[in-house]
């Protein structure tokens, strides 16, 4: 199994491959698309659109929540059909880790159709959030 860094560095890779080859401006469901063939054509394991329930009351309530991808059962990827990332999705990106009990995540905007530049890994605790053209805090 692969380390975290290695995985995000693999995930990032192929992120900017997919855009390299189709640029911006595409629906979200292609982008995952093409991800997902992207991600397989390098042997990374992932599952898309994963469900996530919450327990509530000791019962799993399913509120609708679908996770992009979860790569290799590691890192949740949320990809976003906006040209700018905002607070809310690294609030609902957080909220996904959270839910899944996952440490990493990542977040890009189909503007830069990658996670880079200035990262745009997302890991616990929130403070260390980063998204793609903003500096760290």
């Amino acid at each position: 199994m692969l380390h975290e860094e290695a995985l995000t560095a693999q995930i990032i890779g192929a992120a900017i491959e997919v855009h390299r080859r189709v640029g911006p401006g595409l629906l979200e469901s292609a982008y995952q698309a093409c991800l997902a063939r992207e991600l397989l054509l390098r042997n990374v394991p992932f599952e898309r659109e994963v469900s996530l329930p919450i327990e509530y009351e000791g019962i799993q309530v399913d509120c609708s929540y679908r996770l992009d991808f979860v790569v290799a059962g590691k890192v949740v990827i949320e990809l976003k059909a906006v040209d700018a990332l905002q607070k809310v999705h690294e609030a609902q990106l957080l909220t996904y880790l959270r839910l899944s009990g996952l440490r990493v995540g990542l977040l890009a905007a189909r503007s830069t159709g990658a996670f880079a530049p200035g990262g745009g890994t997302s890991s616990h605790p929130p403070s260390q959030v980063r998204t793609p053209g903003k500096s760290e805090t």
